[in-house]
């Protein structure tokens, strides 16, 4: 009988590692696809049966980066040895960068500044929300406040409405107080948006840390504020790492506010993205450099924060 729970065993192993095996495969696969499209020259992108070996190339980023048009007749000899690599590329793929008629300066498509405002709100905002997020959860675990059940879940309640509900009122909002396409507004947003996400998880790891290292602080002279950054944020850095992960992702990936809140000065990566599709015939392979690029920031944040994440997912719960 044990022989064959034995075998049971092994055979229920066995096809959980199989699914297991194929959840990766089919979640990796469109990262894999998208990554194999922003090295690949544009007449292998849409081909049939799919291209899957061929020679990468860099053409993608150059014209990225860059406006361009397309190319009416050859280019020059001198013209073409003279340009750098990355323009060279531009032009094996029957286009030319499009440069200032008066200082010859090559115009920027936007997405770097795009890229660089997408960081620049990201961060600030997570930064802002952990911080924020941790006090009020230490000062909600540590000290008997009125109505407390009340009060978090009026927090969680911000989360209830979907961003696109709320889009219109606060875009006439901040259209009336000059927060429209700032830098600052999308940053208030942001914040606002992950602040009750981060009240929640880092309360239930501050109720995790024991009351008696804080008191026994207290008795050797600390004080409270003291004892908070001494005794308790250290023992809650993991709580910390999770938190800032899921709020750093949720504001890189935000979509709507960053339509509908911005035009040019503070817009983010996301809805640049998408626009570059055009009316015209797409090019496939410089959508996909730029959604590979994006992906980058939060693969870096995430693996670097990898061994908090375990934890921070397993005693993040708020228990009665």
């Amino acid at each position: 009988m044990a022989e064959v729970k034995t075998q049971g065993e092994r055979i229920l192993n066995k096809v959980a590692i199989a699914a297991v095996l194929l959840a990766v495969v089919v979640m990796l696969t469109p990262i894999f696809w998208i990554t194999a499209t922003a090295f690949k020259p544009r007449n292998l992108a849409t081909t049939v049966p799919p291209t899957v070996f061929f020679e990468p190339t860099l053409s993608p980023y150059a014209k990225l980066f860059t406006k361009r048009s397309q190319l009416r007749g050859p280019v020059e000899d001198e013209v073409y040895e003279a340009a750098p690599w990355w323009e060279k590329l531009v032009y094996d793929g029957g286009e030319q960068v499009v440069k200032n008629r008066k200082t010859g300066e090559i115009t920027s498509s936007g997405y770097g500044d795009r890229y660089l405002n997408s960081l620049i709100v990201s961060i600030v905002s997570t930064f802002l929300a952990v911080s924020m997020g941790t006090l009020t959860a230490y000062g909600f675990s540590r000290f008997r406040v009125p109505g407390e059940q009340d009060w978090l879940f009026f927090i969680l309640s911000t989360r209830m409405l979907p961003p696109v509900v709320v889009a219109i009122p606060m875009f006439l909002m901040y259209r009336a107080v000059g927060l429209y396409d700032t830098h600052v507004g999308l940053i208030i947003l942001y914040t606002a948006f992950n602040l009750s996400f981060a009240v929640w998880i880092m309360k239930g790891f501050i109720d995790e840390i024991p009351r008696e290292y804080e008191e026994a602080a207290l008795v050797d002279g600390y004080t409270r504020l003291q004892a908070f950054f001494k005794i308790v944020l250290p023992e809650a850095l993991t709580g910390i790492a999770a938190t800032a992960v899921f709020c750093f992702i949720v504001a890189w990936n935000e979509y709507a506010f960053a339509l509908m809140m911005t035009s040019r000065n503070a817009q983010t990566a996301p809805p640049y993205i998408p626009s570059q599709v055009g009316s015209g015939l797409p090019d496939w392979t410089v959508i996909a450099a730029g959604a590979f690029l994006f992906l980058l920031p939060v693969a870096i944040f995430t693996f670097l924060l990898r061994n908090h994440l375990l934890r921070g997912m397993s005693f993040g719960a708020i228990r009665k």
